[in-house]
């Protein structure tokens, strides 16, 4: 009974110590970093742009010098003065996978990037890495922040948009915040706006692990207003004044809809605690993206809005990748085939053990033909990431795969619960 006793109390001290870290470093507020992105194919810098601080912190408090994810990209916060590392967060970005299409090689474009970090008490240095074609990570960037700099802007005191709490699971400091934003809704359009994010809000906890873990989420919808009503279409010539400047035609592909203008998507939130982005287009046009630890984008007025939006937020909240892929086509752009993605429903097999591979059941071929499906249901099946040969995926059908299909399949599901449990607790 003693020795239980001392267990248990050590314990509860190691507990208290570990939740005391957080206070150790960090203000309750954000410190929101603004970079730009420059290069092309060859070469990439990444350049600090502006410093600001938020009212108030709504990420993680807990594994704080840890990664949920690899990401395309990591940032790296240290104490000055001992060196020790106090924060790490991944992303992904816009710019990165600008770099994998044909116009990288011949022209250096820049994109914005914000990233939002706890707001260090003192003198902190800050490294962004960026991920390479090997899977390595190659310091772009290092610079330092003192928390009293004179320059560094507050934002979010005034001029905050309407919202409204559509779920609170929780506490901001216990939960996943995460805002929806309006894009294209006028003045005159907002209730409508309300109903669509509220339908997004439900169809995101209607799916596992969500639906099990809706205490560890809140969702808000911010009336962030445009001029005009629905989106860009540049192939159409159609260019709208909204609020975020979103179009279609990324990267000239019809359905890829998304928007470069970050900072304009952060600073009308400044007030309003988040640490991951929903944005809705008010358009009947299928479309949308997904960017991991930036936002999901998508439309709101066509068939298919409810599992495209849940299919995006696995994407920018989960850092899933698209299990889907082209017939008879092998691409290794996005997926070197000799390296090990970092996304966890996705593999080339150099890595498998890292993967799902506690979810197979005894003696399941590694690859799995598709045929014995119904006897190995998940398994490890040819075709992911966009690729027909040397990419595989866990389950014939998934949400990252379809949209017929129901739910997650069992992989991204664990992945999914994975993340949600080292964001809270």
């Amino acid at each position: 009974m003693k020795y239980f006793l001392l267990t248990l109390s050590l314990f509860l001290l190691a507990l208290g110590g570990y939740s005391q870290n957080f206070e150790e470093y960090f203000e309750n507020k954000t410190l929101r970093v603004d970079y730009i992105f420059t290069g092309d194919n060859v070469s990439q810098t990444v350049s600090l742009e502006q410093l600001n601080q938020l009212p108030q912190w709504a990420g993680r408090r807990h594994h704080l010098a840890e990664l949920g994810r690899q990401g395309n990209g990591q940032i790296k916060m240290t104490d000055h003065r001992t060196g020790k590392c106090i924060y790490l967060e991944s992303f992904s970005s816009l710019f990165q996978e600008w770099l994998t299409i044909p116009e990288a090689a011949t022209v250096r474009k820049s994109f914005e990037n914000t990233f939002l970090l706890p707001y260090p008490k003192d003198k902190v240095d800050i490294e962004v890495s960026l991920r390479e074609k090997d899977g390595s990570y190659k310091t772009a960037l290092r610079h330092t922040v003192a928390p009293d700099d004179i320059l560094i802007r507050k934002k979010g005191l005034k001029n905050i948009p309407a919202y409204t709490v559509i779920h609170q699971g929780g506490p901001v400091d216990k939960c996943v915040n995460v805002v929806i934003l309006a894009e294209g809704y006028t003045t005159s359009e907002m209730e409508k706006f309300r109903q669509n994010a509220k339908t997004a809000c439900e169809q995101i906890l209607a799916h596992s692990p969500f639906n099990r873990m809706q205490d560890k989420f809140n969702f808000i919808a911010v009336e962030t207003e445009s001029k005009d009503s629905g989106v860009s279409v540049p192939r159409k010539g159609k260019w709208n004044e909204t609020v975020f400047h979103s179009h279609f035609d990324t990267f000239y592909s019809d359905r890829y809809l998304t928007t470069t203008n970050v900072k304009d998507i952060h600073d009308p939130i400044a007030g309003i605690p988040y640490a991951h982005i929903i944005i809705l287009a008010n358009t009947d046009v299928y479309g949308g993206g997904g960017i991991f630890n930036a936002y999901t984008l998508t439309t709101t007025g066509h068939a298919d809005f409810k599992p495209v939006v849940v299919h995006e937020f696995g994407h920018s909240f989960g850092g899933l990748a698209d299990e889907y892929y082209y017939e008879n086509d092998t691409f290794s752009d996005s997926y070197p085939f000799g390296v090990e993605p970092w996304e966890p429903n996705i593999t080339t097999l150099v890595d498998f053990n890292s993967k799902w591979k506690s979810l197979l059941v005894k003696d399941t071929p590694i690859p799995t033909d598709i045929k014995s499906a119904d006897k190995y249901p998940i398994g490890v099946f040819e075709g992911g990431g966009y690729s027909s040969k040397g990419i595989y995926r866990p389950a014939i059908d998934c949400r990252m795969k379809t949209n017929t299909c129901k739910d997650f399949c069992p992989a991204c599901q664990k992945a999914l619960e994975q993340l949600i449990k080292f964001y809270t607790e």
